[in-house]
Order: C-alpha cells, then sequence, then structure tokens
C-alpha cells in the first residue's frame, strides 16, 4: 500500500467519517489468561470512548511504509482452506458476529504472541464505500467504485499508571494518586485485506510494528502466514556490507560519494510516484556501475548480493541510505554535509598522512558563533 492509500483509510477513522461497525476486545494477562472481552456496536460507545479508540486505532496505521509499515504478500499456501488467509477471510466476512471464529481468532494470537505483561487484543469491522475519482484525482461523493470491507486489528499493552500526587478537587487537598491500569498505543497491528490500488487486495495485508526492528517473524508467521521482509536497519547493514564486500581495496570516499549523489539522483526523479523507490539486485548493479565502480569488481557483485542480502531481495532506498545527508564519521570526528554539497570533501596526503579536506565556502560558524577561516596555508601533496 501507498502513503496515500494508507491515509485514506486512516481517514475513516474520525467521527466525522467512521462508519465502523463493530469492535470487539479480549484484555489478556501476563499468564496468557483471558480476563475479559468487549462486543458492541462502535457507534452506540460514549464518544469520549470512541474517541480514545480512533487514537489506538490510528495509531496502527501511522509511521513508514517500508520500515514500520509492511505490505506483506499471502503465500498461495496461506489462502487455501484453513490457512491463516482463508481464516482471516471467514472472520472479516462474520463482520465480527461469530463468537466461536472471534474465540480462536484470540487464541491464535495468545499462542504466537510473545509480550511480557498484560494487553488488550482490539479488532474492528468496517465498510467503506469507496468513492470515484477523477482523472485529476478529484473525488466524487455520488460516484462510488466499490465496497471496501475490512477488519483493523491492534495488540496494545495494558500497563499500571505511574503512582504520584493527585489533587482531590472535593476535598480540596492533594493525595496519593490511586494507580489505574492503562490501555497504551499498539506495539502491532494489521489491516486485512490490503487496499491497494483504492481497491481491495485479498493477497495481501498491512502490517503495523512499534519497532521496525523489531518485527515479531514468528508472530507473523504463524497468525498471517506471510514472510517478513528485511527490518530498515537489516537493510542498511546488508546495503552496506555489499558495497564493502564488492569494492574490497577500493571502497574509498569518492566511490561512496558517487553512490550516495546517484541515489539521491534517482530519489529526485522519483520523488512524485507514490510507491516507494525499490532497488532490486539488477537496480543496485547498475548505481554501482554508474558510479565508477570497475567490471572487475562488478563480476562478483551477484554472488555477494545472493549470498548477503538473498538472490531475489530488494531493498527500499530509503532504508539503506539518508538522501537527505551525507556523513563522514571517524572514531573522533562526525561531519555532516548537505547531499548536494559532496563536492566540499576530499582527501589528501598531507605531511605524509591520510586528511579529510573541507573547503570552506561561505560562513563559518562554531559553536553558534560565527568565526573567520584562518589564514594559514599548508603544503599539500594530493593523491
Amino acid at each position: 500500500m501507498t502513503k496515500q492509500e494508507i491515509s485514506e483509510i486512516k481517514k475513516l477513522l474520525t467521527p466525522k467519517n467512521c462508519s465502523i461497525t463493530r469492535i470487539c476486545g479480549c484484555y489478556v494477562d501476563g499468564e496468557k489468561n483471558k480476563k475479559t472481552e468487549l462486543k458492541q456496536a462502535f457507534l452506540a460507545l460514549p464518544e469520549e470512548e470512541m474517541f480514545k479508540y480512533f487514537e489506538i486505532l490510528r495509531k496502527a496505521l501511522s509511521g513508514t511504509p517500508g520500515k514500520n509499515l509492511l505490505t506483506l504478500d499471502f503465500p498461495l499456501s496461506s489462502e487455501e482452506e484453513g490457512g491463516p488467509q482463508e481464516f482471516l477471510l471467514r472472520l472479516r466476512d462474520s463482520k465480527l458476529k461469530d463468537d466461536a471464529l472471534l474465540e480462536e481468532f484470540y487464541d491464535r494470537i495468545i499462542a504466537n504472541y510473545e509480550f511480557v505483561g498484560n494487553y488488550l487484543i482490539l479488532i474492528v469491522h468496517d465498510v467503506y464505500d469507496v468513492p470515484g475519482r477523477t482523472r485529476d484525482g478529484i473525488e466524487m461523493e455520488d460516484a462510488s467504485d466499490e465496497i471496501y470491507e475490512y477488519i483493523l486489528t491492534c495488540i496494545c499493552p495494558v500497563e499500571l499508571s505511574k503512582p504520584g500526587l493527585s489533587y482531590d478537587a472535593a476535598e480540596n487537598t492533594f493525595r496519593n494518586r490511586i494507580r489505574d491500569w492503562v490501555v497504551g498505543l499498539p506495539d502491532a497491528g494489521f489491516l486485512f485485506p490490503a487496499f491497494t490500488d483504492r481497491s481491495t487486495d485479498l493477497h495481501s495485508a498491512l502490517y503495523y510494528s512499534k519497532d521496525p526492528e523489531e518485527l515479531k517473524d514468528g508472530f507473523v508467521s504463524e497468525l498471517l502466514g506471510c514472510p517478513l521482509p528485511l527490518s530498515a536497519g537489516s537493510q542498511k547493514e546488508t546495503f552496506q556490507a555489499l558495497i564493502e564486500e564488492t569494492l574490497g581495496e577500493d571502497c574509498d570516499i569518492e566511490i561512496v560519494k558517487n553512490i550516495h549523489d546517484k541515489l539521491t539522483e534517482i530519489a529526485e526523479e522519483r520523488k512524485e510516484e507514490p510507491e516507494p523507490l525499490i532497488l532490486d539486485k539488477k537496480e543496485v548493479k547498475t548505481i554501482l556501475a554508474d558510479s565508477g565502480v570497475s567490471n572487475e569488481k562488478l563480476e562478483s557483485f551477484d554472488t555477494h548480493y545472493d549470498e548477503t542480502a538473498g538472490e531475489s531481495a530488494a531493498l527500499l532506498a530509503s532504508n539503506v541510505m539518508n538522501t537527505r545527508t551525507f556523513e563522514v564519521k571517524t572514531p573522533d570526528v562526525v561531519i555532516k554535509v548537505s547531499p548536494d554539497r559532496t563536492d566540499l570533501i576530499e582527501t589528501r596526503s598531507i605531511g605524509g598522512q591520510q586528511c579529510l579536506v573541507i573547503r570552506l565556502d561561505g560562513g563559518v560558524i562554531v559553536n553558534g558563533i560565527t568565526v573567520r577561516p584562518g589564514n594559514g596555508e599548508i603544503e599539500a601533496d594530493e593523491e
């Protein structure tokens, strides 16, 4: 799902646009025991409670696609009778009114969700009358293309409120605050089916993880039956290792600058596209070639890619490199440069030592103080 498609569904989770038909929930303690359950029409909730639920549900659709919001495709085996996708489809079609299906759903989560402490499983059912759009993207309220029926699940930690003093207005005094159990924002959640090309996509789901580096592989595998991609951090580490292994001793600052500049250029060219920039093996190889990596080094690229990332793996450009800044780091110094001015940095041999040289263009500010560059000159022996 694209950022725009996620935002469209997220807008439904507001008082003005709400069409949620039903909300159900199960409170689970630290011993994995069901303590209580919730089942009712969503619009029958008190207004204050409804707003709290909106906040929780919207959070499960918040974040960055490709990092903590992942569109996962169901394998064919998952869609067979008894498979995870087939089960979720029956749950959606029941409109959350089949108690036996709900109990089985809760049991599947409890059996596979690893969490220390109490948590609340929330699930809502909604039917969205998708408005048509003109060619220039204007919505036509009276023209509906289709009906998008979905369920949205959130798994929220439930923790004791912090101790402290509170003001008792009735007694006009301060007292020790009574601690109670508070439902937090979700740690994980998913939307099924996905909303792709503004249409129902039964072959995919949107998965949310509060921590993009803790995707809970086992939980996703058992509950959704979908393989997870590499986490954002793992993609970055994989890309860095791939560059280092492919270039070997030729991995110098100039080549890395060229790779960064090429990625920045491609990202700028495609910034208006709704889909995030995804790099497969062929595209990464092309970027390296365009950045000055020799054909000799590229001969071993395919092998390094398959061993490091996986033959069919794809990397999200925004995960592997920050195109908004260029960073040079040593054990004692960190330098950040605007991505369009990497030409200001170069390496030189000065007095027999390798040095990083930064050309000073314009004013220089040190600790918030405008200073004048020194006038001393050093004779440099460029490599």
